[in-house]
C-alpha cells in the first residue's frame, strides 16, 4: 500500500510540474517558480482537498534535492575565477550580507516578530540566487560580460559565507545565543574542516575521478560522482555539519577534475529531477492565506531586497576599483534571494525555532524577486544614463578620479624575491598547521567512539586514546616535518635579510647562525604545543605520552627522507590539480562537411612515447584549433574509435586517424610528434 501511496504522490508531482513549467516556459518566466506554484496547486492548504497523501516521503526527496541542488552549486565553484576577481568579490559579498542582515533582522524587529524569527529574516535576505542569476544572465546572453564575472565571483563568496551562516543560525537555534568564543570556535572548527576536504579532495579525487574515466562508462563514472556526492554529505552530517555543506564542498573539488564537462553533463537529469521536487516542496508548505494576511510585510521586504541588495552590492563593487556602469549592473543582477534562503528558512522549521508564516513569505518575496531580475538587468544602462544625465559634472570626475586612483594603486603593488618567498613559506605553513589541526579533530571525533572489532583489551579509553593519537601524529607527520624545514628556511632567509656587516660588524656570523637556530626550534615549540593542545581530549597519560614520544623521535629520524617525499609528491599533486587547463565542455562548432572534405586527406599518426599528446583529453589538445586536422578515429590495441568525442584521453600507442588539407596534416604531426623530435 504505501509503494503504491509512493508512486501515485511521485506522479501527482511530476505531473503537475511538468505541466506547470511547461506553461511557464511559453510565458518565458522561471521554471523554478512553475515549481513552486506546483506545490502550491496539489498541497494540503489549495482547495478542494490535497492531491497528495504522504508528503513526507516528497518532503524525504526534497532533501535529496537540496544535496543535489548544493552539488551543482559546488561544481560551479571555481577557484580561478575567485582569484581573477577577489577584492571585488570579498568586498561587495561582505558588505552586501552584513548589511542585509541588519536590514531583515530590524524588519522583523518593527513587524514585531521574535528574534528568532528577524534572525532568520536577516539570514534570509543576505544571500542572492546562484540559479536564477546564472539562469537569467545566460537566457539574456550575457554570461561572458565583464560585470557577469564580478557577480559570478560575489556568488562564490556569498556561497561560501551562507554555508558559515548555516553552522552559525544552527548554534544559535540549538543554545539560543551564540558568544564570542562560540563564534570564533564555530569558524575555527568550520575552516578546518573546509581546508581539510579541500586539500585532501583535490589531491585524491580528480585522481579517482581519472582512474573511473578510463573505461569510457558513463554509467561508472555517474554512479562514483554520486557515491561520492552523498557519502561527503554523510560525512559532513556525522561531523556535525548540514549536509548542503557536504554537498558544496565535495562539488567543488570535483569541479577542479578534467572529466568537469561530461560530469555536469551526466549529473543535470538527476539533480534537474530531485530539485524540481525539491521546488514542488516548498510549494507545499505555502499558505494562501498567510500571503494575504502578511501581503504587507512581503511587500516591504522585497522593496528591501531589491534596493538595499542594488545599493550594498553596486558600493562594494564601486570601492573595490570598478567603474560606475559595472557596479550598477552588478547590483541589479544580484537583486534577488533563491535556493540558499528556502535552506535557512527550512533550517528554522526543522529546528522549530521560526513561525510557520516565515517559510512562505521567504517564497513570496524569491518569486517576485525573481521575476523582477531580467527587468532590472536589461534596465541597467537605462539607469545608468539617466544616473550620469543628472548627476553633478563635479561628482562624476571625482568618481571616475577614484576608480583609475584605485586602478593604478592595484597594479602599482610589487613585491620583492624576498617577500614573495616569506609570503609562500608563510601560507604553506599555516596550511600544514591547518591540516595537522584537521587531523587532530578527526583523530579525537574517533577516539571518543568505540571499535567492536577491536579485543576488549584495547577498549579502554586511556589504551585507545593512546593509539589513536599515535596513528594521528605519524599521519601528520610529513606535514609535520615539511613545516619545520620551511621555518629552517624562513630562518636562515631573515638571518640573510636582518643581520648585516652594517649593523652587526664582526659578529655578524654568530648571530646569523644564532637567528637561524631561533626561529626553527621556536616554531617547532610552538608546533608541538599545538598539537598537543589539539589532540587534549585522547592525549595518552604521562607515562605513556613520554614513551610514545621516544618511539615517535626514532620514527621521524627514520621515516624523515620518506616523509619528505610524500609531502613533495602530495604538493606536486595538488599543484598539478590547481594549474590543468578546463576548456569549455562545448567545444568550437565543427565546420561543415562541405567545408571540411574540401582538399582533404586522411592520414594515420601514432602517440609515441614523450608526445605531447600522450595522457591528454582531445579537447586539451587543441589540435583542430592549432594546425586545423580533426581526429575522426583512434585505432587502439585491437579496438577502433570512430569520430571520438572531446573527452577521449590519447594514451601512448594509439594510431589517431587525421583528417585535414596537407599543410594541416603537417602541422598536426608536428605537433603530436615527441618533444625530443622538435
Amino acid at each position: 500500500m504505501h509503494t503504491s501511496t509512493f508512486l501515485q504522490d511521485l506522479a501527482i508531482v511530476m505531473i503537475v510540474a511538468a505541466l506547470v513549467t511547461l506553461l511557464f516556459h511559453r510565458l518565458k518566466q522561471p521554471v523554478v517558480l512553475g515549481y513552486i506554484l506546483a506545490g502550491l496547486i496539489i498541497g494540503p492548504h489549495t482547495p478542494p482537498y490535497a492531491l497528495i497523501r504522504d508528503q513526507h516521503t516528497i518532503e524525504t526527496l526534497a532533501e535529496l534535492g537540496i544535496i543535489l541542488l548544493m552539488f551543482s552549486l559546488g561544481l560551479e565553484f571555481n577557484l580561478r575565477k575567485l582569484k581573477a576577481v577577489g577584492l571585488t568579490a570579498l568586498l561587495a559579498a561582505v558588505l552586501e550580507i552584513v548589511l542585509m542582515a541588519a536590514v531583515g533582522y530590524e524588519l522583523g524587529r518593527w513587524f514585531d516578530w521574535s528574534h528568532m524569527d528577524s534572525l532568520f529574516l536577516g539570514a534570509m535576505l543576505s544571500i542572492s540566487s546562484t540559479t536564477i542569476i546564472v539562469k537569467a544572465l545566460g537566457e539574456l546572453g550575457l554570461a561572458k560580460e565583464h560585470f557577469a564575472s564580478l557577480i559570478f565571483g560575489i556568488l562564490i563568496i556569498e556561497d561560501i559565507l551562507a554555508i558559515v551562516m548555516i553552522a552559525l543560525l544552527s548554534g544559535i537555534a540549538m543554545t539560543g545565543s551564540l558568544s564570542i568564543g562560540d563564534i570564533g570556535s564555530t569558524l575555527g572548527k568550520l575552516s578546518i574542516f573546509l581546508v581539510t576536504a579541500l586539500v585532501l579532495g583535490l589531491i585524491a579525487v580528480p585522481r579517482l575521478l581519472a582512474y573511473v574515466a578510463r573505461y569510457k562508462s558513463n554509467e561508472m563514472l555517474l554512479v562514483t560522482v554520486l557515491g561520492l556526492c552523498f557519502g561527503f554529505s554523510l560525512l559532513a552530517m556525522k561531523l556535525g555539519y548540514s549536509v548542503a555543506l557536504g554537498a558544496f564542498v565535495i562539488g567543488a573539488v570535483i569541479s577542479e577534475s578534467r572529466q568537469i564537462g561530461k560530469i555536469e553533463h551526466l549529473i543535470e537529469p538527476v539533480r534537474d529531477m530531485f530539485s524540481a521536487v525539491f521546488f514542488v516542496a516548498i510549494g507545499l508548505l505555502i499558505e494562501p492565506k498567510l500571503l494575504v494576511q502578511y501581503a504587507f510585510p512581503i511587500a516591504a521586504i522585497t522593496v528591501a531586497v531589491i534596493v538595499g541588495k542594488v545599493l550594498t552590492c553596486a558600493f562594494g563593487t564601486f570601492i573595490a576599483g570598478n567603474d560606475t556602469r559595472s557596479s550598477l549592473r552588478v547590483g541589479m543582477g544580484l537583486a534577488q534571494i533563491g535556493e540558499f534562503s528556502f535552506i535557512i528558512a527550512a533550517l528554522g522549521v526543522s529546528l522549530k525555532v521560526t513561525s510557520g508564516f516565515l517559510y512562505p513569505i521567504a517564497v513570496a518575496v524569491s518569486a517576485i524577486t525573481t521575476l523582477a531580475t531580467p527587468y532590472l538587468i536589461r534596465s541597467t544602462d537605462k539607469l545608468v544614463s539617466g544616473f550620469d544625465r543628472l548627476a553633478p559634472a563635479g561628482f562624476l570626475g571625482a568618481l571616475e578620479v577614484y576608480t583609475q586612483w584605485v586602478g593604478r594603486l592595484g597594479s602599482g603593488r610589487k613585491m620583492s624575491m624576498a617577500g614573495r618567498l616569506i609570503r609562500k613559506w608563510s601560507l604553506q605553513m599555516l596550511l600544514n598547521t591547518v591540516l595537522l589541526a584537521g587531523i587532530f579533530i578527526i583523530a579525537a571525533f574517533f577516539g571518543r567512539r568505540p571499535f567492536p572489532w577491536l579485543p576488549e583489551a584495547l577498549q579502554e579509553p586511556a589504551i585507545l586514546g593512546s593509539i589513536v593519537w599515535l596513528a594521528a601524529v605519524l599521519a601528520g607527520l610529513p606535514l609535520f616535518i615539511a613545516t619545520f624545514r620551511k621555518l629552517q628556511a624562513l630562518g636562515m632567509l631573515v638571518a640573510e635579510l636582518r643581520v648585516t656587516q652594517a649593523n652587526a660588524g664582526a659578529r655578524t656570523d654568530s648571530i646569523r647562525r644564532i637567528v637561524s637556530t631561533v626561529i626553527p626550534l621556536a616554531g617547532l615549540v610552538a608546533l608541538v604545543l599545538f598539537g598537543m593542545a589539539m589532540s587534549s581530549a585522547i592525549l595518552p597519560p604521562a607515562n605513556v605520552l613520554v614513551l610514545l614520544l621516544v618511539v615517535i623521535a626514532l620514527l621521524t629520524w627514520v621515516l624523515w627522507k620518506s616523509s619528505i617525499r610524500v609531502y613533495s609528491e602530495a604538493q606536486v599533486a595538488l599543484e598539478e590539480t590547481l594549474s590543468e587547463t578546463k576548456t569549455d565542455p562545448d567545444p568550437d562548432p565543427s565546420p561543415s562537411p562541405a567545408g571540411l572534405l574540401l582538399g582533404a586527406s586522411i592520414e594515420q599518426v601514432a602517440v609515441a612515447p614523450g608526445s605531447p599528446a600522450e595522457r591528454r583529453l582531445i579537447r586539451e589538445l587543441q589540435l583542430r584549433a592549432t594546425t586545423g586536422a580533426s581526429v575522426v578515429g583512434i585505432a587502439r590495441g585491437s579496438a577502433s574509435i570512430v569520430n571520438p568525442g572531446p573527452d577521449e584521453e590519447l594514451l601512448t600507442g594509439d594510431q589517431l586517424l587525421l583528417l585535414g588539407t596537407p599543410e594541416q596534416l603537417t602541422r598536426a604531426r608536428n605537433a603530436i610528434a615527441p618533444m625530443a623530435a622538435h
